[in-house]
């Protein structure tokens, strides 16, 4: 799915920003911190000494932000592996600043100065650790924090695609028993449109065949479903029943959900028609730049069946994961008059 999609392309995204990240600070930042101090006055003491702090300082970076802090977020036993990381790259850091490259000179009494008998580059070896820890910390755990949100909303999305494929799964059901139950009663009366709403089934049973392993399908082929679908149902209707559609579509290639707006037109063949009492059906559907309006009115038969049902409850969950702020449905139902407004923007923003 796209949000899929999105979430893999964060996280190739966030690795690309790492990446750039170390670039800088090891050809930018870190340099311009060492000359903060007289490196070329220790470069004369021991030119090994200087490389070997520069290599531990890179190193140390790196095992940072690859293995310590990634070990951090995980389990327990992996985290005491990160802590003892740490004591290591402290236990080395101290034994780095004991080499003694030069004897410091004792400063005069009436100057002030910070650790007096620690020489220069000493200091300048525990300040340059915490420079490259605290950064590499700081950059290791926005990673860190940054991949985590994108598998949470994989996981979510991944979730929510297995919810959707469960409630096409249930259309199919729902569809045919509600289907087979009005042929059984046209085979039952010898009725002579009953080979003719056969044959509408199976030209329907194919489109949901064809449209079952797709996220989409074009609206002109929705639209056709809708319409075999209120044909085969009007066959089996009698003179008492009257079906208002209306179908208006400017764009027939615009993406929908399969079987999204049949189940509004299902339920109103279910509870709208009476064998006895004059009833209307109103079915429209118009698409004018992108912006989908489906309406549905029908009459409850009989009077004391109230409330929504299971196929509604199923299409609203679908709304509200493929249109998550893209749609508006709002369903009146006083006990008598059961109405179905809903407005779907088919083009992302």
């Amino acid at each position: 799915m796209t949000s899929i999609t999105l979430s893999e392309d964060k996280q190739s995204s966030m690795k690309h920003i790492s990446v750039y990240i170390d670039i800088v600070f090891c050809t930018v930042v870190l340099p311009l911190m060492a000359m903060i101090f007289p490196i070329e006055r220790w470069y004369h003491h021991s030119p090994l000494y200087i490389v070997s702090i520069g290599a531990w300082l890179y190193a140390l970076y790196f095992i940072n932000r690859r293995l310590t802090v990634p070990l951090l977020f995980h389990g327990r036993s992996k985290k005491k592996i990160g802590i003892v990381i740490i004591c290591l790259s402290l236990a080395g850091t101290y034994a780095l600043s004991c080499i003694t490259l030069y004897t410091p000179h004792i400063p005069e009494p009436h100057i002030t100065r910070v650790l007096p008998f620690v020489a220069h580059y000493r200091q300048a070896v525990w300040s340059l650790f915490m420079i490259v820890t605290t950064f590499s910390f700081a950059v290791g755990l926005l990673t860190q924090a940054n991949l985590q949100r994108a598998q949470l909303l994989a996981a979510e999305s991944d979730r929510d695609k297995a919810e959707i494929e469960l409630y096409k799964a249930q259309i199919k059901p729902h569809f045919m028993f509600n289907t087979l139950n009005s042929l059984y009663g046209l085979f039952l009366t010898n009725n002579e449109r009953a080979l003719t709403s056969l044959e509408k089934f199976i030209s329907m049973m194919q489109y949901l065949h064809s449209s079952s392993s797709r996220d989409h399908v074009t609206l002109r082929d929705e639209m056709d479903y809708i319409s075999q679908y209120i044909e085969l149902q009007s066959l089996r209707l009698n003179n008492m029943t009257h079906v208002d559609v209306t179908l208006e579509i400017e764009n027939h290639s615009l993406l929908i959900p399969p079987m999204l707006l049949v189940t509004f037109v299902e339920n109103c063949f279910k509870h709208g028609i009476s064998s006895v009492e004059k009833s209307t059906l109103n079915i429209s559907l118009h698409e004018h730049d992108g912006h989908l309006s489906f309406v549905t009115r029908n009459h409850i038969f009989p009077k004391k069946r109230i409330g929504e049902h299971t196929g509604i409850d199923n299409c609203r969950r679908r709304l509200e994961l493929l249109y998550p702020g893209k749609h508006n449905l709002c369903i009146d139902n006083d006990g008598t008059d059961f109405r179905v407004e809903l407005h779907i923007d088919l083009i992302p923003s």
